[in-house]
């Protein structure tokens, strides 16, 4: 007589809904924060960590209940950790940003200073040149602004930077 084999299946077959099935929040935390806390850490410094990793888990636990399945826990919440670090570092550098009192400033001011070098530049040109040094935008960002694709961007970047040099040197 052939041995039984649903046993094993049934076994298999519990380990894989269970790999699939999403985890009670508590227990996706406790297997979680370490990691998590790691990254912030290295990400951030033990500063900025702590309050970093409580904003994590409160996304986490909003997006928890549309979760529709257990798999890449682990990724997610470190995705979201790092996203949580780049939102943080940015406030930061906003919110450390020196702003010159308008009336003590001497000198024209950065955007002033771009749109006035920029101005006898073609219209595409002048426009990618100022949103890349002025906005510091990447030339995705450029071509979603100008109607273009991101190498059309570069492309219109470099040319009226290569026109700026021209008209320096002459």
């Amino acid at each position: 007589m052939a041995p039984d084999l649903t046993p094993d299946r049934m076994t298999a077959f519990v380990g894989m809904m269970e790999a699939v099935s999403v985890p009670p929040f508590e227990r996706f935390y406790e297997e979680q924060k370490g990691p998590v806390l790691a990254q912030l850490r290295r990400l951030l410094g033990r500063h900025d960590a702590d309050d970093a990793f409580q904003e994590t888990f409160l996304r986490a636990l909003r997006a928890y209940p549309s979760l529709e399945h257990g798999r890449h826990l682990r990724a997610w919440a470190l995705t979201i950790a790092r996203n949580v670090a780049i939102d943080t570092a940015r406030r930061r550098v906003v919110t450390s940003a020196d702003v010159p009192d308008l009336e003590s400033v001497d000198e024209p001011l950065p955007y002033e200073e771009l749109r006035r070098l920029t101005a006898d530049l073609p219209e595409k040109e002048r426009a990618a040149v100022f949103l890349r040094y002025g906005y510091d935008l990447s030339y995705e960002e450029i071509g979603d602004a100008l109607g273009s694709s991101g190498e059309a961007a570069r492309q219109a970047t470099s040319s009226g930077v290569r026109r700026l040099r021209r008209k320096e040197l002459s």
